[in-house]
């Protein structure tokens, strides 16, 4: 690659992991995607954007109905564009976009889509742009340097509550990063540094606290409770319960009888 490659997209649903040899910048004008470097997410929105470096792993996934600029930007060559190339590219960011650079985009957009031919030209002012706005911007600067390392947007609270409506129901990792508008790959992620535990685990964890309760009361058949906590039968119900409390549901119920 000789020179920059910019193109306008609208990036869909579709949960995507890569590494490319080339440097990426990411800016939206509409619409939002969940994107994450290297275990580091945050949302790409018209007021957001990052900064991919060569060599890093990401993963994204769009809302299907941004309109955003992809830039794939060359390590090599370009002649004297590279000091500032360099510079914006050191490490991997997420950076605000200063309102000068929105509303510069939003022009460029149209222009790029009428004009493809202007397109290296397009994507050396943006670059240029944000070098400038970003230098004179010291707020925008700052959380240029610190990148979120687990989303805000892990409510945990949220996550439970909902698990336990559908505890009857198989529950995919799909499924609660939809609770968080998180993808799956970023979900995963984040879930595992504010746990210390995968989200399946977890679930499996609160289908069996659940149980027990259940176990305890005593108006249900194990049989009854199993269906009721996600289980397709009760075998696997049983040997599920004995690996997380030592003895089986029947076990248990007995001793409860014994010392009523």
């Amino acid at each position: 690659m000789s020179v920059i490659d910019l193109r306008a997209c609208t990036l869909t649903r579709e949960h995507v992991a890569h590494v490319h040899r080339h440097h990426q910048l990411i800016l939206a004008t509409c619409g939002s995607t969940e994107l994450a470097i290297e275990g580091r997410g945050d949302r790409i929105t018209g007021a957001r954007g990052c900064l991919i470096p060569c060599g890093r792993h990401h993963e994204y996934q769009g809302d299907g109905q941004n309109r955003t600029f992809v830039l794939d930007v060359p390590v090599t060559g370009l002649g004297g564009e590279r000091e500032l190339i360099d510079r914006l590219f050191d490490q991997p960011r997420f950076f605000v976009v200063p309102n000068g650079l929105q509303r510069m985009a939003d022009s460029l957009m149209p222009q790029l889509e009428q004009f493809p031919v202007l397109r290296n030209e397009i994507a050396v002012l943006l670059l240029r742009a944000l070098s400038l706005q970003l230098r004179d911007d010291d707020t925008a600067l700052h959380t240029l340097k610190a990148p979120t390392t687990v989303s805000e947007r892990l409510d945990l609270e949220r996550i439970d509550s909902w698990i336990d409506r559908h505890l009857a129901d198989e529950i995919r990792v799909d499924d609660l990063a939809r609770q968080c508008a998180l993808s799956p790959g970023h979900f995963h992620h984040c879930f595992r540094l504010a746990t210390g535990t995968t989200p399946q685990s977890y679930v499996q964890s609160r289908r069996l606290a659940h149980a027990q309760v259940l176990v305890e009361r005593g108006d249900l058949s194990l049989g009854q409770i199993g269906v009721q906590v996600g289980f397709r039968d009760q075998g696997s119900f049983s040997r599920a319960y004995r690996r997380q409390f030592g003895a089986p549901p029947s076990c248990q119920r007995r001793a409860l009888g014994s010392k009523g």
